[in-house]
This record gives C-alpha cells, structure tokens and sequence, in this order.
C-alpha cells in the first residue's frame, strides 16, 4: 500500500502549481498522515452537525461526552506535537464544539422533563 501511495504522490507531485507548493512540501502536508488524518476526522463534524436536527430525546450523552473529551485532548496534543498541526487542532475543536452543544440540549431537556414532571 505504501508502494501506491508514494507513486501517486510522486505522479501528483508533477502537477502541483509553485504558490501552492509550500503547502504541498510542508511536514504535515497532504504527503503525510498529518495531513490526511484530519481531513478524513472532518466526517466526525459533518455526522455532528447531522445530528444537530435529532430529537434530543434520541442523543446518546455518553457518546457525546467522549466525543468532546477526545476533541478537547487532541485540540491540546495538535498544538504541542512537531510539527505542530493545525488543521488537526481545527477538526478537534469542530468536534468537541458540537459534542458540547449536543450535551447542553440533552441537558436542558433532561432538567425541563424533571421540572415538568414528564418522562
């Protein structure tokens, strides 16, 4: 697999304009795993904001949860590893943003249920 990646990188690499070049060459640009690590992670925050239309009765607190602990901790890890990662730290906030949000609507829910003797 590896043997394929570098030959589609090198195949690639032909056509990549110069003012787009230093990206390209960067320590985690798209040659390396920091690079697509986080843009595959994007599809995390796009189920997320999906999930910004689901009955709040139907949202998993835990879930949530974790996805904003792991978002939080990897947020921190992008900003002190080298190269530091920036696109890893935009995903990870995106991620723990929308975990959060999630929570304070099953949060609210739970406590007007409570308050209104419902479920």
């Amino acid at each position: 697999m590896a043997k394929v990646y570098k030959t589609l990188i090198t195949a690639a690499d032909r056509f990549v304009p110069s003012k787009l070049r230093p990206l390209w060459e960067h320590e985690a640009g798209p040659k390396t795993i920091f690079f697509w690590a986080p843009a595959f992670k994007w599809s995390l925050v796009i189920a997320g904001l999906g999930d910004l239309n689901r009955p709040v009765e139907n949202l998993s607190i835990p879930q949530s949860v974790s996805l904003a602990a792991t978002g939080i901790i990897w947020s921190r890890y992008s900003l002190v590893i080298i190269p530091k990662n920036y696109s890893l730290f935009a995903v990870n906030v995106f991620v723990a943003l929308t975990s959060l949000y999630q929570i304070g609507r099953a949060v609210r829910h739970q406590q007007s249920a409570k308050t209104s003797g419902g479920k």
